[in-house]
């Protein structure tokens, strides 16, 4: 039987998993994309926001836990990762009070016992955003905020162009449309206090430079049906003359569609 993530098209979790596991120790180092988003962030946080709990929800290296302990010094911090070789490299740095194991869709938490659920640039991993909507949602004590970047389509559309001229295989991974992120928000029975697409662009100046960054960040091609093998000299010399066509003054370009969104439980 086929699962929801190959019928979607999405990766499968254990492979994202395992992916970003492999990739603790180099991450930090090549991410400046995720920091830049992050920080974006938390500058939409509701000024009023006073939390007693708060989940780091994927929290990878954790980065923004380690800069929500410093936002907030009365609160008690949980730091949640599907990865568990993520939670290895981030625990002994600190920042949460717990460090947990967990999916995003079916939190290991109970009802009601957080104030903030921050999420950057994790959700997109998830086949079932209606439910991570929906563990928001259950866990948030009334007036809790859900705030969450995410990737759309478009992400990484110049790669993808290019391999399509190349080969037409699947080679890049596949997003959720920013219509799909809208109207699941709207039905999540939380408030939808701010939901945007922004497009982030980086350059780089070869190809390999760009291949590079997405392996050392585990978020190269997880895609079910992706393309197995190595890829042959032939197909990579053509790869890189069809990305050519993309070059700027400023170099090769890689634009990602961010998803913002900042949703609140009714009280």
């Amino acid at each position: 039987m086929t699962d929801w993530h190959e019928q979607s098209g999405l990766p499968d979790k254990r492979r994202v998993a395992a992916s970003f596991s492999r990739a603790a120790e180099s991450y930090d180092s090549v991410a400046a994309l995720q920091r830049a988003v992050g920080v974006e962030l938390l500058a939409r946080l509701p000024l009023q926001l006073a939390p007693q709990r708060w989940l780091d929800l994927g929290c990878g290296t954790g980065h923004f836990s380690r800069v929500l302990a410093v936002r907030f010094p009365g609160a008690e911090g949980v730091a949640l990762d599907l990865a568990e070789g993520m939670l290895r490299h981030a625990r002994p740095l600190g920042g949460a009070q717990r460090f947990v194991a967990g999916d995003a869709e079916s939190l290991p938490l109970r009802d009601g016992c957080c104030d903030l659920l921050f999420s950057s640039l994790a959700v997109q991993w998830c086949g079932d955003f209606s439910a991570v909507l929906a563990e928001a949602r259950r866990v948030l004590r009334p007036g809790g905020v859900l705030a969450f970047t995410s990737l759309c389509v478009g992400t990484l559309q110049e790669l993808r162009d290019s391999w399509q001229a190349v080969d037409g295989l699947v080679h890049v991974n596949r997003f959720r449309r920013f219509a799909d992120y809208q109207q699941l928000c709207a039905d999540s029975g939380l408030q939808v206090l701010g939901l945007e697409r922004r497009a982030q662009r980086l350059h780089f100046p070869d190809l390999r430079e760009l291949t590079h960054e997405l392996k050392a960040l585990g978020a190269h091609n997880l895609n079910p049906g992706r393309p197995g093998g190595l890829t042959g000299r032939a197909r990579i010399r053509a790869l890189v003359e069809a990305y050519e066509v993309f070059r700027q003054p400023e170099g090769l370009p890689a634009t990602y569609q961010v998803v913002y969104g900042v949703l609140q439980k009714p009280f």
